[in-house]
């Protein structure tokens, strides 16, 4: 009795499982009706202007990097067009984010997806702008690039490097005409160093002298917190003779005599190269061989020179010198205040040194 019972539950369990696997509207679940579809104006959060070069001249192309774009699914996308407006000498880019989806379209959300658009904009549309920027569907202002026009130059020389740029005494100084050199002293470090001397004997004589002089032989390189052992000799008076061969002495460091200090400055310097410019121009290119006095520097500089048509130069502070420095290898910004560096340039000592171009 109880196995037709558990029969009979079975059989029933199996009939309803089989009807609940045959229903008409088994399977996924559709996001949209099939036979409906969508159309509209998508939008994107960031954009960059950029040509690919220092200074963007009105001739160049323009490419457009647009990122966090969403368009209803990443198969939806129909097209990115922009909308030009000017406004004074600014070109202001809009662009818009077309989507339409299709009957075949799948419905994934696109992820932050980015785009680069090269864009072609003609010289008539950019006549007396100075200036591009790009809004994002919130109006928000995302990047900004100016527009220039002018003429590249590449120049090559050299610039001789004076020992005169080796003396604390003689800075500020700077050498004549332009492009040139300057170099100023930024600050000073005082320091002191310990030693105590340490006497040291010959162990065979190479020469009799008629009189002997001590001799204290300090070391060229000093350590902080150390105390520095320095030998004690006695040498010939006389500099034409030799006392011991430099191999003979033996130091004795059980002979030592009080600590005492040693004085020294570490002076912080700085070398700049200077020159003169077109006003509102620029140096796009700027590179140069390592430095040392008593040598001759080469430098490879690019120079821009801004064309009769030029309306704007941008927020420039320092619009007819260009400052390299050459200590740590960077252009000095337009943006810093270079009112300290044309004072130190106006009352440095001028140095003749030699100037070769090829």
């Amino acid at each position: 009795m109880n196995f037709m019972k558990k029969l009979s539950l079975f059989f029933i369990f199996v009939v309803l499982l089989f009807v609940a696997c045959t229903q008409d509207d088994d399977g996924s679940i559709d996001i949209s009706n099939s036979k409906e579809t969508f159309g509209g104006e998508g939008f994107f959060l960031k954009a960059d202007l950029d040509s690919g070069r220092l200074i963007h001249l009105a001739s160049d192309t323009l490419y457009i990097h647009m990122d966090s774009i969403w368009s209803f699914s990443n198969c939806a996308l129909s097209s990115i067009y922009f909308d030009a407006q000017k406004e004074d000498t600014v070109l202001v880019l809009r662009p818009k984010i077309q989507y339409q989806t299709k009957v075949e379209d799948c419905a994934a959300p696109m992820y932050r997806p980015d785009t680069v658009i090269k864009s072609l904009v003609d010289g008539r549309s950019l006549e007396g702008i100075s200036q591009i920027n790009i809004y994002n569907d919130l109006d928000s202002l995302l990047d900004t690039i100016l527009v220039r026009r002018g003429s590249f130059k590449r120049d090559t020389f050299k610039l001789y490097v004076d020992s005169l740029f080796d003396s604390i005494k003689t800075l500020p100084l700077r050498t004549k005409d332009s492009p040139s050199l300057l170099k100023v002293l930024d600050s000073l470090t005082p320091r002191v160093y310990y030693w105590r001397s340490m006497k040291s004997t010959c162990k065979f004589y190479m020469d009799k002298c008629s009189e002997t002089v001590p001799d204290t032989l300090f070391p060229s390189v000093w350590s902080l917190g150390d105390t520095a052992l320095v030998p004690l000799r006695q040498k010939c008076a006389d500099s034409t003779l030799f006392y011991c061969k430099s191999a003979g002495w033996e130091n004795d460091s059980s002979a030592l005599g009080l600590v005492q200090e040693r004085l020294d400055t570490l002076w912080h310097t700085h070398l700049y190269y200077v020159e003169s410019i077109p006003e509102c121009g620029a140096v796009n290119v700027f590179e140069s061989s390592a430095y040392g006095t008593l040598r001759e520097m080469v430098v490879v500089r690019e120079l821009y020179t801004p064309d009769e048509s030029e309306t704007f130069c941008g927020p420039s502070t320092q619009k007819d010198m260009f400052w390299f420095d050459l200590n740590y290898g960077y252009m000095v910004p337009d943006s810093v205040s270079m009112d300290s560096l044309r004072g130190v340039w106006s009352r440095a000592t001028v140095n003749t040194a030699k100037k070769k171009t090829r």
